[in-house]
C-alpha cells in the first residue's frame, strides 16, 4: 500500500487485523501476522510505502474482511471506525457487507459471515477489479500456483494450492484504470530459486516489464495482462 504516513497507516492496519508491526527502514512500515510461518501459502504480509502523491481515484485493488457472526461483523465495523475508517460509497447499494475506507481513503469491506471465509483469518480476500476475470484469473492463478475455486461471469476467485490462507479474487467492473495503483502485489520466489528464471517465467505466461522511475533495484517490476503493476522480489 502507497501512503502519505505509512507509520499511521500501519498502525490502523495492525489493530484492525491483529498483526503486528516491523520497521524495514524510514518510509515503509511492514505488518506480519502472528504466529504464521514464512514462506508458507497462509501467510500475507502487508508492505506500506510512504509516497507524497495523493489518492484521487477508486482503488482497483482492495481487501475484503472476514467475520463469523452478525454481532461479530457489527462489533468490526464499530472497531474500525473507532480506529478511523470512514463509510464509502462505491455504488455498492442495499449489500449485506460494509463498504468502508481507511484513514487514507484506501476502500475495503467488512463482509457478513460467509462459511467460505471462516479458515481465512482475518483477511477474507483480496480483491482485484478487472475486465476480463477470467483471463486474470489465468494468469495469476500460473504465476502463483493457486487454484480455481469459484468461477461465474463476472467473479473469480484463487486460493493456495494448499487450501489455505486468503483467496485472491478478480471482479468485473467497467472502470477503466487511470494511474499507478496504490495497492499492488509483491511475489517473493522461494529460497534457492532463480530470480532471472521466475521473470522470464512470468513474462511468458503474459507478464510486461515496467519501468516506474524504480532505477537500479534487485527486485523486478512488471504489470499483468491488464496493466497492473506488480514486483517480483528476490528470494528470501
Amino acid at each position: 500500500m502507497k501512503a502519505h504516513d505509512d507509520a499511521a497507516l500501519g498502525r490502523f492496519w495492525a489493530e484492525t487485523l491483529g498483526w503486528s508491526i516491523e520497521t524495514e527502514e524510514p518510509g515503509v512500515t511492514n505488518l506480519v501476522p502472528e504466529g504464521l510461518p514464512y514462506p508458507h501459502p497462509s501467510t500475507v504480509f502487508i508492505d506500506i510505502m510512504r509516497v507524497p502523491d495523493p489518492k484521487t481515484v477508486k482503488n482497483r485493488i482492495h481487501v475484503d474482511l472476514a467475520t463469523t457472526s452478525d454481532a461479530h461483523q457489527a462489533e468490526l465495523v464499530a472497531r474500525v471506525e473507532a480506529l478511523g475508517a470512514t463509510r464509502a460509497d462505491v455504488g455498492q447499494g442495499d449489500v449485506p457487507f460494509t463498504v468502508l475506507a481507511d484513514p487514507e481513503g484506501n476502500e475495503f469491506c467488512v463482509l457478513e459471515p460467509r462459511e467460505g471465509y471462516r479458515d481465512t483469518g482475518p483477511m477474507a480476500a483480496v480483491v482485484v477489479d478487472c475486465a476480463d476475470p477470467h483471463t486474470m484469473a489465468r494468469f495469476w492463478g500460473e504465476a502463483m500456483d493457486w487454484t480455481l475455486h469459484e468461477e461465474t461471469d463476472d467473479h473469480v476467485a484463487l486460493r493456495s494450492s494448499e487450501g489455505v490462507g486468503p483467496y485472491l479474487e478478480f471482479l468485473r467492473t467497467p472502470d477503466v484504470k487511470t494511474g499507478w495503483n496504490r495497492v499492488h502485489l509483491d511475489l517473493r520466489p522461494y529460497a534457492g530459486d532463480d530470480h532471472k528464471a521466475e521473470a522470464d517465467r512470468l513474462r511468458a505466461l503474459g507478464a510486461t516489464d515496467l519501468d516506474i522511475g524504480q532505477g537500479d533495484v534487485p527486485w523486478t517490476v512488471l504489470a499483468d495482462p491488464e496493466g497492473n503493476e506488480f514486483c517480483l522480489l528476490t528470494p528470501l
